[in-house]
């Protein structure tokens, strides 16, 4: 054999060896895993939320409240869906924080959860009295995107990350929780909260979401107004 016959026969083999060890190494690698997110996708036409029913004047706050829960618990049962936090919940603090959709920050600039600018925020924006003179609110084009960037809010931030190991029906958990991250200032917000969830039965949405039932006999009839 002379020197080129062997070096084309090396070649050869080399080829060879390096095919079969690219196949096994495509046989035996696994699939990357990439999580998902399941967001809600708006159709021409449709909406979370059908039609919002404006408060009237002349109705009680107890009135408005309700109105609030039949306008948004839709949207709160699909962001506790994608994100874990209670409907209860958000339907509680959106209810206090924005008095039922009744207060200037939400009716000027759709902020029905009290979230300020912070740092990096670079959407619209309203000034408002809070702790301070003329503190800068994020202002939002629709209700629903206030919604989402409630829990954007929560899911995104390290010091409510001990929220979400609380049971999805465990209100008063999260409630008490809400305070102790910071959320708000008042020492009272978790008995606020708490109060509003129970006055209104704001959990059975909770339980909806998560498949359990209740017996009818155990609901008030807090609907009928």
């Amino acid at each position: 054999m002379t020197f080129n016959s062997f070096k084309m026969v090396a070649l050869c083999c080399l080829l060879i060896l390096g095919c079969r060890a690219k196949k096994n190494t495509v046989a035996t690698s696994k699939k990357k895993y990439v999580p998902t997110e399941k967001v809600i996708v708006e159709k021409k036409g449709e909406s979370l939320i059908k039609e919002i029913k404006p408060p009237s004047k002349n109705i009680t706050y107890k009135e408005t409240v309700i109105l609030y829960i039949e306008n948004y618990s839709p949207i709160a049962k699909e962001e506790m869906l994608q994100y874990g936090i209670p409907a209860s919940i958000t339907l509680a603090q959106g209810i206090l924080e924005s008095g039922a959709g009744r207060g200037e920050l939400s009716a000027k600039s759709n902020n029905h959860f009290g979230i300020k600018c912070h740092k990096g925020w670079t959407g619209g924006r309203v000034y408002h009295d809070d702790d301070k003179l003329q503190e800068c609110f994020r202002k939002y084009k629709d209700p629903k995107y206030s919604f989402r960037d409630h829990s954007l809010f929560l899911t995104q931030r390290s010091r409510y990350n001990d929220l979400f190991k609380h049971k999805k029906d465990d209100y008063k958990s999260w409630a008490k929780g809400l305070k102790k991250a910071g959320y708000a200032t008042d020492p009272k917000y978790p008995d606020k909260l708490i109060r509003i969830i129970e006055t209104y039965e704001l959990f059975i949405y909770d339980e909806e979401v998560l498949g359990k039932k209740k017996s009818k006999k155990e609901r008030k009839k807090i609907f009928k107004y």
